[in-house]
This record gives structure tokens, C-alpha cells and sequence, in this order.
């Protein structure tokens, strides 16, 4: 071969490498719980989750109702009954990806099995269910911190996913959403310029059921919202209870306790099981490093 034609072609095979994905091994779903859909130049890849967060539904303070609606409806859909795709939506911090993976340590044991996609990548939702389509395991597709433009291609992907009209998932797959905005996009108040009164009832105008129209295609809502001081100082007293029994230490929960868990939210503008958790933290591992 002509020397110059070899080299052309080490060149070609060099380039093709570094677009091309390196191969995978299918994952072994009895081993592994969790993975993330990983994308490339063609389409994408599920790569296992090594560990998984040691999170569990009991660390969960203040979101008993929350966590009852999701658990009950995930319980449904192990059993093999009727279960709905859920939108999970409020305040960051308040819990809900942590919530998720709460159910997947608690669950794992039955089946159950999680797989994160990124909000751009959920036009890969029919590749995705072809991999797990004939597994023996459950499968929540759970995609965090979504939100969208009208138009987007991810968009109209998850919409015919939710409505089933053109591509449905299998019976072993949910999809869970967690968002800060109810319906996933933005609104503005010009949306509401096209609403009409009908016989004494409003109707929305064209703006605004297109953006109602995604997360009305979600089964069930649960709703998170910012804890009042009393729920913040009462998760705080619980996380500071917890991590000194795990500590094998004690930290008096006192007035001074109190006054710096309130400046401590105050500073961050945010009550949150997530504020009251880092607060904790710092609070008793000031105290152990004090004995120390």
C-alpha cells in the first residue's frame, strides 16, 4: 500500500476515535441500582452509578406528605399496579431529588432501579426505553432541575412521552421530574392576556395552556414549599439529634442554638430541609472539634 495512503488512513482511524464513544458493557442490573444516561457525538450510553447517595426516606424531615404521595405511588407501580408519572416542584432545598434517591435505597431490594437523564438528553427517551424494556426490574427515569422553552426538541419528546399518543413507555418504566416551576417554563404576565370569561368560567388563552398542558400530562403534582421558621428550627433540632447519636455525642438544643440556626437561614435568605441539614452540620461539628 502506498505509503502516503497508509498514513492518510491512520489519521482518518485517529479522528473517528476520538468521536467515537468507547465501548460499554451492558449494565448488570442485579448488581447495579442506579445509572446515568451518558451522551456522545450519535446518540448515548447508560453508564452504571458506582455509589449511590446514603440517603434514606427517614433522613427526610418535614416532608411526611411528600414523601407519603411519591412512596405510596411507587409501592403501586412495584406491585405491578396502576401508577402515574409524577412532577415533582417547588422551592430548591426542600428535598425533592433526595427524595428520589431515598426511594431507590429503600426499594432497591424490590426491583427497583433509577436512571438520571440530563433535561437535554431526554430526546433520547426512546433509545433509552429500549434498553430496559425487557428487564425483569422497575425503572424510574428521573430527570432534576427541569425546565423548558416552548419549542425545545426535549420538550415535545418528554410531552408525547407523558401523553402516550406517539411514543409510550413500557409498563416497567415512570418518568419523575423535579423542577422549580410547576408547569417547567417560564411565565409572564403577558400570558394572561389572551384569557376570556365562557359563561362565568375563565379560560386560559392560547400562552398559557401550551405551558399547562406539559405538567398536566404528569399523573401526580407534589408540591414543596419554603418551611416556616417553627418547621426549620424543628428539622434543624431532628438533623442536630441525628448526627450527634451518630457522632455518639450530645449538643443541648438551647436558646443560643436557636438565635444562630435563625441568623444562619436569615444569611442564606432560605429555610429549607437543605439549610437546616448544612446548619447542623456546622453546629455539631463545632462542638466536637471544641471537645477535641
Amino acid at each position: 500500500m502506498d505509503q502516503e495512503l497508509l498514513e492518510q488512513l491512520k489519521r482518518v482511524l485517529a479522528s473517528l476515535e476520538m468521536i467515537l464513544p468507547k465501548a460499554v458493557d451492558r449494565i448488570d442490573w442485579a448488581v447495579c441500582h442506579a445509572a446515568n444516561w451518558r451522551r456522545h457525538s450519535f446518540s448515548g450510553c447508560l453508564e452504571p452509578v458506582p455509589e449511590i447517595e446514603n440517603i434514606h426516606l427517614d433522613d427526610l424531615f418535614g416532608i411526611d406528605k411528600q414523601k407519603r404521595l411519591v412512596e405510596e405511588n411507587t409501592r403501586q407501580f412495584l406491585a405491578g399496579y396502576p401508577a402515574n408519572n409524577i412532577l415533582l416542584w417547588g422551592t430548591r432545598g426542600t428535598g425533592k431529588s433526595s427524595l428520589v434517591r431515598a426511594l431507590l435505597n429503600s426499594y432497591a431490594g424490590r426491583r427497583l432501579r433509577v436512571i438520571q437523564v440530563d433535561k437535554d438528553d431526554l430526546i433520547h427517551l426512546p433509545d433509552i426505553v429500549d434498553e430496559v424494556k425487557n428487564q425483569p426490574y422497575k425503572f424510574i427515569i428521573f430527570s432534576d432541575d427541569v425546565s423548558f422553552e416552548v419549542g425545545e426538541s426535549s420538550y415535545k419528546m418528554l410531552k408525547s412521552a407523558l401523553d402516550g399518543s406517539v411514543y409510550a413507555p413500557p409498563e416497567n418504566v415512570l418518568i419523575y421530574v423535579t423542577s422549580n416551576r410547576r408547569h417547567l417554563l417560564p411565565e409572564y404576565e403577558s400570558d394572561n392576556r389572551g384569557a376570556m370569561m365562557v359563561e362565568g368560567e375563565i379560560h386560559h388563552g392560547e400562552a398559557v395552556e401550551e405551558k399547562i398542558s406539559l405538567s398536566g400530562r404528569f399523573g401526580i403534582w407534589v408540591s414543596f414549599h419554603p418551611f416556616s421558621q417553627d418547621q426549620y428550627l424543628e428539622v434543624v433540632h431532628r438533623w442536630i439529634d441525628k448526627l450527634c447519636t451518630k457522632s455518639g455525642t450530645t449538643v443541648e438544643w438551647s436558646r443560643e442554638v436557636r438565635d444562630e440556626a435563625i441568623l444562619w437561614a436569615q444569611k442564606k435568605g432560605d429555610r429549607s430541609g437543605r439549610i437546616a441539614y448544612q446548619f447542623a452540620s456546622h453546629w455539631v461539628g463545632q462542638q466536637l472539634l471544641a471537645r477535641a
